[in-house]
């Protein structure tokens, strides 16, 4: 198997296995996004006060935000099938999913104060949204960067994987 099969065969590897956690996350960022919709039609938003409008306005659109960045990188596979752009796709991809993490994790954040102010009210509506915000924060980004360096400092970069120094698409992805 020569270089170029095996980086071709990686950069599949890496597309599949990309798609493939983004359909997780785009599921449930559907669902949020289909409950937040409903929410604009009951009794209870109808009577709800412009604090609790605008939280669920602003709770919309980071779920919309969300999905754009979710779904967009199998918009950029489909758009560039079988045109040699794997490695951008992935490149693409990767950053999209990464910034499309904070807008559910900002999106159910919004949805916790949007319940818990209209059920609870007050200092627990604010306690438990710092919460989420908090579980958030240490469980999809603060502990998987912890981990990212600390594999970083411990592991040799394989020599295959560092990018070229002329910046072409044959390096890592």
């Amino acid at each position: 198997m020569t270089t170029e099969e095996a980086h071709q065969q990686r950069l599949t590897r890496n597309v599949n296995e990309l798609l493939q956690e983004l359909r997780v996350a785009q599921a449930g960022v559907q669902i949020l996004f289909g409950f937040l919709l409903a929410v604009a039609f009951t009794d209870t938003d109808a009577r709800a006060g412009t604090d609790i409008h605008t939280i669920h306005v602003v709770t919309v659109m980071l779920t919309t935000f969300s999905t754009a960045l979710l779904i967009a990188p199998a918009a950029w596979h489909r758009m560039l099938f079988r045109r040699g752009q794997r490695a951008r796709i992935v490149r693409v991809a990767n950053r999209c999913a990464v910034a499309g993490l904070g807008f559910p994790a900002a999106a159910m954040t919004g949805t916790v104060l949007l319940l818990t102010k209209i059920v609870l009210g007050g200092t627990p509506a604010i306690l438990l949204t710092a919460a989420t915000a908090t579980i958030f924060t240490i469980l999809w980004f603060a502990t998987p960067l912890q981990c990212r360096c600390s594999v970083a400092e411990a592991t040799p970069v394989d020599e295959r994987d560092r990018r070229p120094k002329d910046g072409s698409e044959s390096g890592k992805v």
